[in-house]
This record gives structure tokens, sequence and C-alpha cells, in this order.
């Protein structure tokens, strides 16, 4: 199979970006300045936090890129060479194991001499806030899930195409709702130390891995930009797909 890619830095919003194509198919990756939060059980997220966000802590990340959607059909089979599932290019792709995410990124960086991988989960969740320009909203870009997501209230029960609904204050899609993105982390109870780039466990022999973000199947609670889940890497599950991140 013939594989072109090509590479473009640009401005978007006011917002760095780089663009990338591979096979015909162009995916965005935002950038997002390095700064301070606070991760875990936030005052808005309210009563509906679980003991398993706490405790809240400061974590200061540096600089990075992150996908302006999730990995999308199109795109896995541009670098895998096969589907997972068929919904229709522009939908992200999901029934993909942890493992079966390395594999793609592997192949994705042997064809474009990128360094991509999975966000971190302080990655993620910093991404998802907002950054730098966080409105400390309770979803991913508004405090009204329906503006931001596809869940359990409004997806009909089944997943829809990437950047259909409103965006967040970086400009990414889709971080609340739709599937659930997995992390490299494996997954761990929270401390409450202030941490710089925590970058998680990455013990092959755990295989419980961080995964973020609700999905088309779940409740409005399970959408929250501070929710987080377990699944085992081996697991191949119908909710959880994956978004690329990038070092700066």
């Amino acid at each position: 199979m013939a594989i072109s890619m090509m590479i473009v830095t640009a401005s978007w919003a006011q917002t760095n970006y780089k663009t990338f194509t591979v096979g015909g198919v162009t995916f965005k990756m935002i950038k997002v300045e390095g700064g301070t939060f606070t991760m875990g059980a936030t005052r808005e997220q309210g009563s509906d936090v679980d003991s398993w966000e706490k405790p809240a802590h400061r974590v200061t990340l540096s600089s990075y890129y992150i996908g302006q959607t999730e990995v999308t059909e199109e795109l896995w089979l541009a670098v895998m060479g096969y589907y997972s599932n068929f919904d229709g290019s522009t939908f992200p792709i999901y029934e993909v194991t942890w493992v079966d995410c390395q594999k793609f990124i592997r192949r994705l960086n042997d064809l474009t001499g990128q360094l991509f991988r999975l966000p971190t989960e302080a990655e993620w969740e910093f991404a998802a806030r907002g950054g730098t320009k966080s409105r400390g909203y309770k979803f991913s870009g508004s405090n009204t899930l329906d503006d931001v997501a596809w869940y359990w209230g409004n997806s009909r029960r089944k997943p829809h195409p990437v950047g259909t609904k409103r965006a967040n204050e970086l400009g990414l899609y889709d971080m609340s709702g739709n599937v659930w993105e997995w992390c490299q982390d494996n997954y761990k109870s929270y401390s409450s130390s202030a941490q710089v780039n925590p970058i998680g466990l990455y013990d092959w022999e755990d295989e419980g891995r961080v995964r973020r973000g609700g999905s088309w199947v779940r409740s409005a609670n399970y959408c929250r930009v501070s929710i987080r889940g377990s699944e085992r890497q081996s697991n191949k599950n119908q909710e959880i797909g994956l978004r690329l991140a990038l070092s700066e």
C-alpha cells in the first residue's frame, strides 16, 4: 500500500497547530501551551465526583500537541490497512485495545518520522479543561453537555462523526462523549502532592490502563472532565477509541 505523507505547520484561531496527511487522510494536532492546573475533583464538578477523582492536586505541564479529534476510521485504515469497525470514514475508530493503539502509533511513526503517542492522563485532562484558556466548565467546552457531546441522552445509542458538536476553548472536539479515549498511563490512585509532567507508570505487567471522557452510551456524569476509568489493556470495548498526542 503506497502511503503519502505531508506535514504543514500553521496558525488556527490564534492557536498553533500541525497538520499531517497520511495515505490521503489529513488530521490536525492542536498545540496546548504549558501551564499549571488543578487535576481531579475540582469545585465545578460538584457532588458528582467519585472517590477515585480525589484528592485534587496541582499539576504543571510543558507544552505539547493533541489531536483535534479522535482518530477516525479513515486514518486507522490508512495506517493499518483494516477497520475494527465501520460506521463511516469520519466516525471515531473504536473496539481497539490499548495494545492495538500502540501498534497503530508505531506504524504511524514509521510513516511520518514523528513521535506520536497516547496522551498521559494529566495531558488529557488539561486539554479537556481548555488548557490555559479554561473557563472552568464541568464538561469539555460547556456546562451544557448537549452542546459539546454525544452521550446517552442524545446519541440514539450510536457513535457519531467526529467534530459535529461544539469545540472546547482550545478548538478540541468530542473530549466529552462519543467514545472513551485510551491514555498511556496505568490506572493508579492520585497523590495529593504537586507534580511536574507526570508520565504515569508504563508497566506492561499491570494491564489496567486509564480511559477518559465518557461515551455515546454513558450518562452525563461519565462525560465530566475529571471522570476517570480503568480498562484492561487487552480488552476490545465498543466504547473505547483514541486521540493522539505529540511532544513539542
